[in-house]
């Protein structure tokens, strides 16, 4: 897309000169003789750079620079001044200015200039669509569940996120511990700083430590350079400490210096860091019993362990079955290039049946091979692996939504709520978008309450 410039410069020879310097590198320019007239210009157009003259008649370039803020706070504007004075230069930066330019302009500079503040405005531009990205990702709205655990839960941690305390998130693998992790980490003041995950069983023993305190030059053989550790990298931001408990004793003394002091020490140096980190850890070993067994320090544990939240098994929450396979279905429809299907009353009911001992990360794998072999839109009990079958032969309490196809677990559900609960509430509950429930109850006729 063609971008878009708009001179304000009172001096007709220099205007114009400077319209077809950016014309020619295939900008797309306007000129104006005076601020007022960039005022009116800007009140119906939208331009990626502003380059105005300081000296105007009437409002002057700083003036101008301040009501353009106030409407677009982050529009790129670059001054000129023939007062090449120190003075001039500051209250331009402080009023916003993204640089200065002194007269007579040098055309190869001003040219500089503006390309460093269109990459500037580039990289603004992608920050705030990966923020958005990962807002959209890792918010508490992508996780799904309505079961009571699943509430309380996440009740919890909406009330915790955003305060300094470190978490320990306590549950089996494939509970989703990661994933509240990234949420934590999201919806707090740290979200435009690093979330930086660690597993620290997968590290080799003889490189965790230079990995998460970094090393100078030297520190050890083959240390040809100085490289930054995790810690470092996170500062500011949040570190995700996964399988805590199968960290050795030697690193579990040095991780409780870091979160009292605050201080880092990569290897090899004399002089430690400050640093400003959070911690979320995670483990599925009883950690309790690691601390009575002398295998896990207490005072580390105590440490961690200031906010506590357990990630409850998939068994514990049976009724978020039909939504997380709902769910899934919706992601790997779009990544296998597969049409959106519905699950068979017999074929949920062996899904919600089975243990799910790895809970689910365990269901999203079974949901992604049926997906894969099924050839029609049903997913039927014969695409599910036999060894799935055999708790579905088991009497099953009834639970009010077992045998019911997603598409009328999901009217059932929308039935249910909307007297007491909003939209937007109903829609964060199933993890859709507002716009996807209004197109639901339109499908099925469902009044608006």
């Amino acid at each position: 897309m063609t971008k878009r410039f708009l001179i304000v410069e009172d001096e007709t020879t220099l205007r114009e000169s400077l319209k077809r310097v950016f014309g020619r590198e295939g900008y797309d320019v306007e000129a104006v003789s005076s601020a007022e007239e960039a005022l009116a210009r800007i009140e119906g157009e939208v331009f990626d750079v502003i380059l105005t003259d300081i000296i105007l008649p009437g409002i002057d370039g700083i003036e101008l620079l301040g009501k353009v803020r106030e409407q677009t706070a982050n529009q790129i504007v670059i001054v000129m001044t023939a007062y090449a004075t120190l003075d001039t230069a500051v209250r331009a930066l402080r009023a916003g200015a993204y640089d200065y330019v002194i007269k007579p302009v040098i055309h190869e500079e001003i040219k500089r200039i503006t390309r460093n503040a269109l990459q500037t405005r580039a990289l603004q531009v992608e920050n705030v669509i990966l923020k958005k990205q990962i807002d959209e990702r890792y918010g508490f709205d992508q996780i799904v569940g309505e079961s009571p655990p699943m509430r309380a839960l996440l009740a919890e941690v909406r009330k915790i996120a955003d305060s300094r305390s470190n978490v320990l998130l306590l549950g089996e693998t494939g509970t989703g511990k990661e994933l509240f992790a990234r949420a934590v980490h999201a919806q707090s003041s740290r979200r435009d700083k690093p979330f930086v995950p660690i597993n620290c069983s997968a590290i080799p023993e003889n490189l965790i430590e230079s990995e998460l305190f970094g090393y100078h030059r030297g520190a050890f053989t083959g240390a040809t350079g100085a490289k930054s550790g995790l810690f470092e990298e996170a500062d500011g931001g949040t570190v995700f400490l996964d399988e805590i408990g199968e960290l050795d004793q030697r690193l579990q003394s040095k991780l409780l210096r870091v979160i009292d002091d605050r201080e880092i020490r990569p290897l090899g140096s004399t002089q430690s860091r400050r640093v400003d980190l959070r911690f979320v850890a995670a483990t599925n070993l009883d950690i309790t019993a690691a601390v009575a067994g002398g295998g896990f320090r207490e005072d580390l544990y105590y440490r961690l362990n200031v906010i506590t939240l357990r990630m409850p098994p998939l068994r514990e929450r049976r009724e978020d079955i039909p939504l997380l396979i709902a769910r899934f279905i919706e992601q790997l429809a779009g990544e296998l290039g597969k049409p959106l299907a519905t699950v068979a009353p017999e074929a949920l009911k062996i899904l919600q049946s089975h243990g799910w001992p790895g809970n689910v990360r365990e269901l999203r794998n079974i949901v992604e091979r049926v997906v894969l072999i099924a050839e029609g839109s049903v997913l039927l009990p014969e695409h599910i692996p036999e060894n799935l079958h055999a708790a579905a032969q088991a009497p099953v309490e009834p639970a009010g939504t077992f045998g019911l196809s997603i598409e009328d677990y999901t009217k059932q559900f929308i039935l249910t709520h909307q007297g007491s609960c909003g939209e937007q509430e109903i829609a964060a509950m199933l993890g859709i978008t507002r716009k996807a429930l209004w197109e639901k109850r339109k499908r099925w006729g469902l009044k608006h309450v």
